[in-house]
């Protein structure tokens, strides 16, 4: 980077993992690859698809067609930079069918392609599959039964009719879109499974972050009119949940990370890995981050490094710790803002118990990416099929291979438990409610990951005490999803990264365009 006084900028990268990526690096087991939370590559940003296309090519099966500002493009396949290098914003209308690429074609992990995918996610629900969003479907009338639906109906009637006028938490936002019984039936348990705490304690700005657009209006809307639509992979007017295709790297999203990695050392930038940041020099009259101290976690070793700017994605906890005259207040609020941490079992199997059929013929998979686990006689909160990610995941394409997605708090019983009974009580889980044979499992791994949701209870409510002291250090820049405590999608941790580098390129120092990522805009995640 040029500053605007002229002065080169060399970045210099602390990471506190041995790989890049944080919750969005590939983990690899003996060649199958596991994807932290899953990954889907999508963005109502233009910025954010030109750059992902910037750095890895994508990988059709065909030249595909493509529209910017009503103009039609052929763009060939493994072409690339694909986004605007024309004039004027991209309005996305990709015909390509989902990729089918068989793991036997060997890449670079540094230099992959981008893949397309077909997205499918379901909830499981008394032992029988709906479709996430839920959509007033035959298959959903018949699962849930007459009476049920009936109930469900006239309590969201009763909600439109009669809203809950001042929503103080989760639980009124969710009932006020869905009614009573829809939201008993879907989002009330695994709600509650996911973040530990009832519904009732949770604000209601989480809805307003992750929810926002969706209803069953939209949902029946979807469901009557997208079997007219064309198959063009389109997502600026299709709400986040309702998008049916995705990109996503052939060997999953830390291969993206790796390779900007790659980019990064060769343009002279600097990269410690397993080092972590331990303290920090402020001149407080000054408001400046001066030097930082970090420890190479291998050696031990530690040292001070002078910086002109600093940008923060640890947890804001860690970080307020660091300001050793901080008010009482800020400090405070940091301490009780808390945070809901992720454990992912790698499963291999070598098939499934419920399998989807193809040409009258079962196959050892289901088709879907990720399966919601609604049943509230298991502790599994979310089960992802990584050969449906992409087929590169997998190390043998006659096994499958699965990620079983536990929540839970660090000082809990799931997160210390020793890993043979924790890998025991996940393979007792998935064989009670019906999905595998605990004869079938070939092999096992697990992985935890420490604050790895930024909860929306605790001190969270006065937030804004921390933003105001921190935003007032004028080289100091908070990004990304623990950086900001928000729980933000990869693509607007992207573009909080993006406006901080483009405000220390400018010399800008207001920081309510970083901030503003995700409050405003049409792009949020819905159920």
């Amino acid at each position: 980077l040029e500053h605007g006084n002229g002065r080169n900028i060399v970045p210099c990268l602390i990471e506190q993992d041995s790989q890049v990526g944080g919750i969005s690096k590939t983990v690899n087991y003996k060649g199958n690859r596991m994807d932290i939370g899953g990954h889907r590559f999508f963005s109502k940003s233009d910025w954010v698809m030109d750059w992902w296309a910037s750095h890895m090519e994508y990988d059709f099966a065909q030249d595909e067609q493509i529209s910017y500002q009503n103009k039609q493009r052929t763009v060939a396949n493994n072409a690339g930079l694909l986004h605007s290098k024309l004039q004027g914003k991209l309005q996305q209308g990709l015909e390509p069918e989902a990729d089918s690429a068989e793991p036997d074609k060997l890449a670079d992990a540094s230099t992959g392609k981008m893949l397309l995918r077909n997205r499918l996610s379901r909830i499981y629900y008394l032992r029988k599959f709906f479709d996430y969003p839920v959509s007033l479907s035959l298959e959903t009338i018949k699962n849930l039964g007459p009476l049920r639906m009936m109930r469900i109906g006239m309590s969201y009637m009763r909600a439109r009719i009669l809203p809950i006028r001042n929503e103080r938490n989760l639980e009124d936002f969710l009932i006020n879109r869905f009614g009573v019984r829809l939201y008993k039936t879907f989002f009330k348990d695994y709600t509650e499974k996911v973040w530990g705490v009832a519904c009732d304690n949770i604000s209601a700005e989480w809805g307003a972050q992750r929810i926002k657009g969706l209803s069953i209006v939209e949902a029946i809307r979807h469901a009557l009119f997208s079997r007219f639509r064309s198959s063009s992979f389109r997502q600026k007017d299709v709400n986040t949940s309702l998008i049916e295709k995705f990109l996503y790297p052939q060997y999953g999203p830390g291969q993206m990370w790796e390779v900007v990695t790659h980019k990064i050392n060769d343009r002279g930038g600097q990269l410690s890995l397993q080092t972590r940041v331990t303290d920090l020099d402020i001149d407080y009259q000054k408001k400046r981050v001066l030097r930082v101290q970090t420890i190479d976690l291998v050696t031990g070793e530690t040292c001070w490094t002078d910086c002109d700017y600093f940008v923060s994605t640890m947890p804001v906890k860690n970080l307020v710790r660091m300001f050793k005259q901080a008010p009482a207040d800020v400090v405070r609020v940091a301490e009780g803002l808390m945070y809901r941490d992720f454990i992912t079992l790698g499963i291999l199997l070598k098939k499934l118990k419920k399998s989807k059929y193809t040409n009258g013929e079962a196959t050892n998979l289901l088709p879907d990416n990720w399966i919601y686990i609604q049943e509230p006689d298991v502790r599994l909160g979310r089960l992802q099929i990584f050969n449906n990610w992409s087929p590169y995941l997998v190390a043998d394409s006659d096994t499958v291979w699965l990620g079983l997605e536990y929540f839970c708090n660090e000082e809990d019983d799931l997160w210390i438990m020793d890993e043979p009974d924790l890998v025991k009580l996940a393979i007792e889980e998935l064989q009670s409610i019906g999905l595998i044979d605990a004869s079938d499992v070939l092999d096992h791994t697990v992985h935890k990951v420490e604050k790895t949701y930024p909860a929306y209870f605790g001190t969270y409510s006065e937030f804004s005490k921390i933003r105001d002291y921190l935003d007032g250090f004028e080289n100091l820049f908070l990004i990304g999803r623990n950086g900001m405590h928000r729980y933000n999608n990869q693509d607007h941790s992207m573009l909080t990264a993006r406006y901080s580098a483009e405000a220390i390129v400018s010399g800008v120092t207001d920081r309510d365009k970083i901030w503003n990522v995700n409050v405003d805009d049409d792009y949020h995640e819905q159920k």
